[in-house]
């Protein structure tokens, strides 16, 4: 249930409300919008009465939530949401391009890479401190060394950084670093962290599990949202089918339906979908047409000697391509009448 609050209901009448769902046993989450605040009831097991609620001062109107992602859905929260990393903003029209190598190596790497990403275009730099991978005896990651590595970049640069974060041992350690705390594919339902990322102040990049259907996603981000993190951005990196021509099949089909399901920004990284390089660009601007608020990219000047990913990370010169064609789609986007672009 969402309960609607009037337009001139003070602070006093809002904790009211919030003291009389806490009183029925259930969760109070303050939605604070445009123009009033909405109070999300949570942790119901069944239908609620709305007559009680109906009675308390400073309430304009009770709805009814039909989706177990309550949080996270646009009957919850119409407009759509932008989410601040630093500088950047992602959503609703803003659009951010995320690049930089899978794995920090070095910090000669990392630099080289970031100047090059940066002067091309980029909005955010991305690399993997932590790095989750198939094979135990694969390149695990610089760790906290990483970490300080993505610091610096960011300071050269003025790029908000987005990192991985892999357990519950680590978080603390990450979000002192990140501007942005990336969920994998491979942590999409790990509770525990996703509670951990409710608890965080940073935002969280999360992304789509390599078999999770789009209401499982919600449903996890929901996790992230129910313990009080508003601030999480969605990000399809595709889903293992049975082709074997790329790594994953990239879901273009669920940027559209998140943006009607939810009010949460939703990207897309082409990068992990493919698998190979020659197909970065195609599904980059695939992703662009499609509607997606940002893409997150993998970028190498030297590939061949990556330590993680190199046959499908970009070389800087495709980077800059990839970047001017990005944006110049994203700008024929913004001028269509808003009736041709709606799903």
């Amino acid at each position: 249930m969402l309960i609607v609050m009037r337009k001139d209901a003070d602070d006093n009448q809002v904790a009211g409300v919030i003291r009389a769902v806490e009183a029925k046993g259930f969760k109070a989450r303050p939605i604070p919008g445009g123009e009033r605040v909405s109070i999300a009831v949570l942790f119901n097991k069944g239908a609620i009465d709305p007559a009680f609620f109906h009675e308390l001062p400073g309430v304009k109107d009770t709805i009814p939530v039909t989706r177990p992602f309550k949080l996270v859905s646009r009957e919850t929260r119409p407009n759509a949401t932008v989410i601040r990393v630093g500088n950047v903003r992602i959503g609703d029209g803003h659009r951010v391009i995320m690049a930089g190598p899978c794995a920090i190596e070095s910090e000669t790497q990392a630099m080289t890479i970031a100047e090059h990403v940066k002067r091309s275009g980029a909005d955010m730099f991305r690399g993997g401190a932590f790095k989750p991978r198939t094979s135990p005896y694969a390149f695990q990651g610089l760790g906290e060394e990483g970490l300080k590595i993505l610091a610096k970049v960011r300071e050269t640069y003025g790029m908000p950084v987005v990192t991985e974060v892999m357990d519950m041992a680590h978080f603390d350690t990450v979000e002192d670093y990140a501007d942005m705390i990336q969920i994998g594919t491979r942590n999409m339902q790990n509770f525990s962290l996703l509670r951990r990322a409710g608890e965080s102040k940073k935002p969280v990049l999360l992304k789509r599990g390599m078999s999770a259907t789009v209401d499982e996603w919600l449903m996890a981000a929901e996790y992230i949202m129910a313990e009080g993190n508003p601030e999480v951005v969605l990000c399809e990196r595709g889903v293992r089918t049975f082709v074997r021509h790329s790594r994953n099949t990239l879901d273009f089909s669920a940027v559209p339906v998140v943006q009607r399901e939810s009010h949460l920004p939703v990207i897309v990284d082409p990068s992990h979908a493919a698998g190979f390089r020659d197909q970065v660009i195609p599904l980059s601007r695939a992703s662009a047409a499609v509607g997606a608020h940002g893409i997150m990219v993998e970028v190498h000047h030297e590939p061949e000697n990556a330590q993680s990913d190199g046959v499908q990370s970009l070389l800087p010169e495709q980077f800059d391509v990839l970047c001017r064609q990005v944006r110049a789609i994203w700008g024929l986007i913004s001028d269509m009448p808003q009736a041709e672009t709606s799903s």
